[in-house]
């Protein structure tokens, strides 16, 4: 990995430098995260100075980034301790709106990275910031958007609805016809003689009433945004029990794009659990090729106590790969 060059995964950027010496600066190549273009700097003066900015663009100009974000810097190899920064909350628009001084004898070769909690972009009207992730992905047509409507009544007041599903917590109408255009499993219920057809009732009680709503709210196409990234482990459970591809793809994509130390270990467990191979190998990247083995080393042993032997096998091939001589 040449000099310049930042790796990236999910909200995470990291760039090795291969040999920082005092009096030196160095500019990275720029590394796409949300809709902007960004660069790191490095001086080394009486402080170690890092700036984190956007690269200058029309987009960048005409919406400029709010961002909320975390720097640490660290030696490479074993042992390495991060010097890691304050959470900074800033208006990024070129390389003098924020600079990161690093009161540390830092040289050789180091690792700087940034983990962005959160990006929105800044209007330069003066309105509300807008967030990056989630991204609302609805764009239909009138005529979808009042299909949607529909549906959404349809649910909400149970028109017609010939179905009764008992959770954890209380009880919910639906609609068959909806349940079994989205789910084999749930049209094999009907289609055949077993109890949810004589009866009309499916029983989830391995959910609770709200994640239950939220699972038929995606089925009926009317689910929000909030909602799903609230309930998407519940939704993932009942994707893979219930065999609705499309959810498990959206479940596993969204578990993906906000890995962080704090639940990287359990994101793999039920990466494996559901067999869900993006989301494995991005918490395997997270953990060793960059390094953030070394953030949960507290937690490890715990999860080794419970894992599986075929992922701790995978893990092990994982080190071997990364840090072979």
């Amino acid at each position: 990995m040449g000099d310049s060059k930042v790796e990236t995964i999910s909200r995470l950027a990291q760039w090795r430098i291969e040999n920082f010496g005092p009096c030196s600066y160095k500019r990275s190549d720029p590394f796409k995260l949300g809709i902007w273009n960004w660069h790191f700097s490095i001086e080394k003066n009486r402080y170690l100075y890092i700036r984190l900015f956007p690269e200058p663009s029309r987009v960048s100009k005409e919406q400029p980034p709010l961002a909320r974000f975390v720097l640490r810097v660290s030696s490479s190899g074993p042992g390495r301790r991060p010097y890691i920064s304050p959470i900074h909350e800033r208006l990024l628009r070129t390389s003098d709106d924020f600079v990161w001084p690093v009161d540390s004898t830092f040289l050789g070769r180091l690792i700087i990275d940034v983990e962005f909690l959160d990006l929105k972009i800044c209007p330069l009207n003066g309105g509300e910031a807008s967030p990056v992730w989630p991204a609302d992905g609805l764009m239909q047509s009138v005529s979808t958007q009042s299909t949607l409507r529909c549906l959404s009544r349809m649910l909400d007041e149970g028109i017609h609805a010939d179905v009764t599903i008992n959770t954890a917590e209380g009880t919910l109408r639906a609609h068959k016809a909806i349940l079994s255009a989205t789910s084999p499993v749930f049209q094999s219920m009907f289609n055949h003689d077993l109890k949810e057809k004589e009866s009309s009732t499916i029983h989830i009680k391995d959910m609770s009433l709200e994640s239950c709503m939220a699972l038929l709210s995606y089925l009926y196409g009317t689910i929000k945004q909030e909602n799903f990234w609230k309930h998407r482990l519940a939704l993932l459970g009942a994707a893979n029990k219930y065999d609705i591809a499309d959810l498990k793809d959206a479940c596993e994509e969204s578990l993906l794009e906000d890995i962080n130390s704090a639940n990287v270990l359990a994101r793999l467990q039920e990466a494996w659990l559901y067999q869900l191979n993006m989301l494995k190998k991005g918490c395997l990247t997270y953990l060793f090729d960059f390094g953030k083995i070394y953030d949960v080393r507290d937690e490890v042993d715990d999860f080794f106590r419970h894992a599986d032997r075929d992922l701790m096998m995978e893990m092990f091939q994982e080190v071997l790969t990364v840090w072979k001589p």
